[in-house]
């Protein structure tokens, strides 16, 4: 047994004995089962991830079409909101406008009655001072007897203006 003293035929015996062992256990079928169910549960693994992102993805599809609509409802509600506020803000200018004229007529109503007021004051200040004025002139240049012949005059021409 002088080639056992050679190291390199005992380490290739232990190796063909180990290779033999490994054999005779079926330790290559155990390994290729074991790395068929690894790749079979990678695979499944894979799988399920794919199938996760492809959920993922629709999911995020619908909440950006979601997000769109809500941003388009928005939109719309703050253009109606903008249009509204410019029809209010149309109808209390045109209501201002109205009220305006409606307080500018009657400011010019009022101004129209004082003035005709003031106007019939004066005519009635003047017609009582003019009568006054006559009345001191005619007593003053008239005798009482050519006084009364002239309301006796004047009495029975309004008689006679009234029948």
């Amino acid at each position: 047994m002088a080639f056992l003293n050679n190291t390199e035929v005992v380490v290739t015996l232990g190796f063909l004995i180990f290779v033999a062992v490994l054999g005779y256990l079926k330790v290559p079928g155990l390994l290729a089962s074991k790395l068929d169910q690894r790749a079979e549960r990678i695979k499944a693994d894979l799988a399920e991830a794919r199938a996760l992102r492809e959920e993922a993805q629709a999911l995020f599809a619908s909440y950006e079409r979601k997000q769109k609509e809500v941003r388009d409802q928005a939109d719309e509600i703050v253009a109606n909101a903008r249009a509204d506020a410019e029809r209010a803000a149309e109808t209390a200018k045109e209501d201002i406008r109205r009220s305006v004229a409606r307080r500018l007529s009657a400011a010019t109503d009022q101004i129209d009655a004082a003035e005709k007021a003031a106007i019939r004051q004066i005519k009635d200040r003047a017609v009582n001072v003019a009568v006054a004025a006559a009345g001191d002139v005619l007593r003053d240049r008239i005798k009482a007897s050519d006084g009364n012949a002239m309301i006796d005059a004047a009495i029975s021409e309004v008689g006679a203006r009234l029948h």
